[in-house]
């Protein structure tokens, strides 16, 4: 079982909300609700930059405003941030079933490495993938590929699980199975029911069903 993180398995959202406020903050703009970011903030920077400051990736500044954002989220990046309910009991089904289960993300290596450290998940998951520059982003598949591949298993044999098109867009170029679950930050681009999933589930307790 392979999984996105934000907005798959562990609600961010308020802690990547909080981190662009403090963008804001720093030019004197007051803080926006977290209503606003909760859409995109599977989109990491691109998204919470855009909407905090509408500021495209192309901008000149925008480099500069995504170090800041990062540095700010970075030092408090488990504040709020929680495992959506349900999701730790799908977990531990797993784990009694000897099923190994890990975690591909766009999120940037190091800080995955932190935010999984905090919620004490990293000793837990068999495999954790963030970005890097040794692996490309979704939509590319290598990311899933490359945890198959660490897991010892064939892509066929592995499920992905994500709240974002990109997440099925990757999968089925890798030729993995793919469910995708409508809890986290979907509401952006197209419908879930036109990503072309292999499975929509509605909520985290459906996820222990996946390896009945």
């Amino acid at each position: 079982m392979l999984f996105d993180l934000d907005g798959t398995l562990v609600d961010t959202a308020p802690d990547l909300g909080a981190a662009a406020n403090r963008v804001r903050a720093e030019f004197g703009m007051p803080p926006l609700p977290l209503e606003r970011y909760r859409p995109v903030a599977s989109a990491g920077a691109r998204g919470l930059l855009g909407v905090a400051l509408d500021l495209k990736p192309d901008h000149p500044d925008f480099p500069a405003r995504r170090d800041s954002f990062l540095a700010h989220y970075a030092s408090r990046i488990a504040l709020d941030s929680r495992l959506f309910a349900g999701v730790d009991e799908a977990l531990r089904h797993y784990e009694s079933r000897r099923i190994p289960w890990g975690i591909v993300t766009n999120k940037p290596q190091w800080l995955t490495d932190r935010l999984l450290d905090e919620l004490r998940l990293t000793r837990r998951a068999a495999v954790l993938l963030g970005q890097s520059e040794a692996v490309k982003p979704k939509p590319a598949p290598d990311g899933l590929l490359r945890a198959a591949g660490l897991l010892k298993l064939d892509a066929a044999d592995c499920v992905y699980v994500g709240d974002d098109q990109r997440d099925v867009a990757a999968a089925r170029a890798a030729g993995m199975p793919v469910v995708a679950v409508a809890w986290g930050y979907v509401g952006y681009g197209e419908p879930i029911e036109a990503w072309g999933a292999d499975a929509i589930l509605q909520s985290p307790a459906e996820l222990a069903g996946l390896a009945a």
